[in-house]
C-alpha cells in the first residue's frame, strides 16, 4: 500500500487518467475515453512521475509500455478508481442534480468554450451548466454567478483568478482581400482598409508599432461593437481585423479568414477564469468545472 500512500496529494482526476491510459498503454485510446487531448493525457501522467519520483511507463516512438512499478501502481489503484467511481454514480442516482452558473464574454463562449462543452457534459451528465453572456469590456465578476472568464489587467483583488492566456491579436481578412493585398519593405501599397473593435481603438496602432510594419494613414475605418461582427465583417472582405488566437482558431482552420500577417499584438490583458475563494460551503460542481477549463482551455508554460 506504499503506492497509494504516495498518492495522496494527487489529484482523483490525474490517477483516473494514469489508469485508464494504464488500461490501454495509449494516451490516444485515453484521450478519446477522457474527452481530453492526448497531451493533456501526457503533461497530467508527467506530473504524477513528478510528484512520485517514478517513472510510469516506457515511452518508445511507436509503443507506450508500463514499467515494472508503474504495472504494480495500476494494480492497486484500479479497483479503487472503480470503487470510487460506483460510488458516486450511486449518489448522482439518489441525488439532486448540480448546477453550475458561468458568465462568458461572447466571442470566447461562441467561438471557443461552447464548441467544446459537449466534451464536459458527456464526462459530467448530472451537472447542469447555465452560460450567460456579457459585455465585452466590463473588469469585473459578475455577482450573480459562479465562475466567469474575462480579460482583466491584473487579477482581481479578493477572488480566486486562474490565468487561461494572455489576449493576442493578429491581422486577418479573407483570402480575396489577402491575395489583393500587396506589401513592400514593411510597408502595405494597396488599399488596407480596416475594421476596428471600439473597444480598442489603438489596436491597430499598437501592432504598428510593435511590428514596425507602416499602415497607411489614409486607411478607411469601419468601427464595430463586437468581436462577433468584426469577424465577420473580415470574413465578407470589408478590411483587415484584429482578431483574438486562439479563440479565432476555427474560422481560421475553415478558411473563412486568414492571416495577413504573422506577427501578433499581444495586448496587456489576460483571460482569467475568476471565482469566489474557496470556502467551507464550496460547490463541488463548480470545483469539476473549474478544473476542467483549466485543463482543457489555460496555455501551459
Amino acid at each position: 500500500m506504499s503506492s497509494i500512500r504516495s498518492t495522496a496529494r494527487s489529484s482523483l482526476r490525474g490517477l483516473r487518467t494514469f489508469c485508464v491510459a494504464a488500461r490501454y498503454e495509449s494516451f490516444r485510446a485515453a484521450a478519446d475515453e477522457l474527452f481530453i487531448t492526448s497531451s493533456a493525457v501526457s503533461h497530467q501522467i508527467k506530473g504524477l512521475e513528478e510528484e512520485l519520483g517514478l517513472q510510469l511507463f516506457d515511452r518508445g516512438p511507436r509503443e507506450l509500455k508500463l514499467t515494472a512499478v508503474g504495472s504494480s501502481l495500476y494494480e492497486e489503484l484500479s479497483p479503487l478508481i472503480e470503487q470510487i467511481d460506483t460510488a458516486v454514480a450511486n449518489y448522482r442516482k439518489s441525488g439532486q442534480r448540480a448546477s453550475v452558473r458561468i458568465s462568458v464574454q461572447p466571442f470566447f463562449a461562441s467561438e471557443f468554450f461552447v464548441p467544446r462543452l459537449s466534451e464536459f457534459t458527456a464526462l459530467h451528465p448530472d451537472i447542469d451548466i447555465q452560460v450567460g453572456t456579457s459585455d465585452e469590456s466590463a473588469e469585473k465578476h459578475p455577482a450573480d454567478v459562479d465562475l466567469s472568464i474575462r480579460l482583466f489587467r491584473t487579477p482581481p483583488s479578493g477572488y480566486r483568478a486562474d490565468l487561461l492566456f494572455p489576449l493576442r491579436m493578429v491581422p486577418a481578412g479573407s483570402p480575396a482581400f489577402k491575395k489583393a493585398m500587396r506589401v513592400e519593405k514593411k510597408r502595405i501599397k494597396t488599399a488596407f482598409p480596416l475594421i476596428v473593435h471600439e473597444t480598442r481603438p489603438k489596436a491597430w496602432k499598437n501592432w504598428s508599432k510593435s511590428t514596425g510594419i507602416a499602415v497607411p494613414d489614409d486607411s478607411k475605418v469601419t468601427r464595430l461593437d463586437s468581436m462577433i461582427a468584426v469577424v465577420r465583417a473580415a470574413e465578407q472582405g470589408i478590411g483587415a481585423a484584429l482578431v483574438p488566437v486562439p479563440i479565432a482558431n476555427l474560422w481560421f482552420e475553415q478558411g473563412s479568414i486568414v492571416r495577413l500577417f504573422k506577427q501578433e499584438l499581444v495586448a496587456n490583458v489576460s483571460y482569467y477564469l475568476v471565482s469566489r475563494e474557496d470556502g467551507p460551503e464550496t460547490n463541488q460542481a463548480i470545483d469539476i468545472l473549474r478544473d476542467w477549463i483549466l485543463e482543457n482551455f489555460a496555455e501551459r508554460p
